[in-house]
C-alpha cells in the first residue's frame, strides 16, 4: 500500500511540473508545494460534496465560486453548475486566468469524474488561491453523466478482472 501511496505522490508532482509554466515555477519553490500538500490531509484534501455546492447555490451565497475545469469547453455549454466561471484545466494557471480567480472566496473545481479537477489544487493554493474540489466532480451533479457511467464501467471491469492487489 505504501509503494502504491508513493506511486500516486509521485504522479501527481509530475502532473504538477506539465500544468506549472516556467514562469509560475520561479514563483512557486518546491518547498511551498510540499508544505501544501503535507497539509492536505489534516484539512481533508480539500474536497466539499456535491450536496455542499448546492446548498450553497441554493442559498444565493456569494462567498465561493465554482469553476468548471472540465478539458471540453463544449461540456460546459450543454450543461453546467448555476453562476460557474468555465476555464479548462490545462488552461487554468495562465496568468490571463489565474486573474479571473478571486482570492477572497472559497473556488470550487469541477470536472467529470472529480479526477481532473485535483491537479492544479496544490498549486492554486501555493499561490494563495482557497481552492477545493467537488467530490466526483459533475458526476455527482448530474444524474446519468457519462462520468459517473464511466466510473461504473471502471468498477465492473475491476470486478471482473479480478486485478491482483500485494499485501
Amino acid at each position: 500500500m505504501k509503494k502504491m501511496t508513493n506511486l500516486v505522490v509521485a504522479a501527481f508532482f509530475m502532473s504538477l511540473f506539465v500544468l506549472v509554466s516556467p514562469a509560475l515555477a520561479q514563483q512557486v519553490p518546491l518547498a511551498k508545494l510540499n508544505e501544501v500538500l503535507a497539509a492536505a490531509p489534516s484539512q481533508g484534501f480539500w474536497q466539499v460534496k456535491a450536496d455542499e455546492v448546492h446548498a450553497w447555490v441554493q442559498q444565493k451565497k456569494t462567498d465561493f465560486v465554482v469553476v468548471d475545469v472540465r478539458p471540453n469547453p463544449a461540456e460546459y455549454a450543454q450543461g453546467h453548475i448555476p453562476g460557474s466561471l468555465q476555464i479548462s484545466v490545462q488552461n487554468i494557471l495562465s496568468s490571463e486566468n489565474l486573474a479571473k480567480l478571486p482570492k477572497n472566496k472559497k473556488v470550487i473545481l469541477a470536472c467529470v469524474t472529480g479526477q481532473t479537477q485535483n491537479l492544479p489544487v496544490v498549486a492554486l493554493r501555493a499561490l494563495g488561491y482557497d481552492v477545493y474540489t467537488m467530490s466526483f466532480g459533475y458526476a455527482a451533479w448530474i444524474p446519468g453523466y457519462h462520468g459517473g457511467q464511466n466510473m461504473q464501467n471502471a468498477i465492473q471491469n475491476a470486478g471482473a478482472k479480478k486485478f491482483p492487489l500485494a499485501k
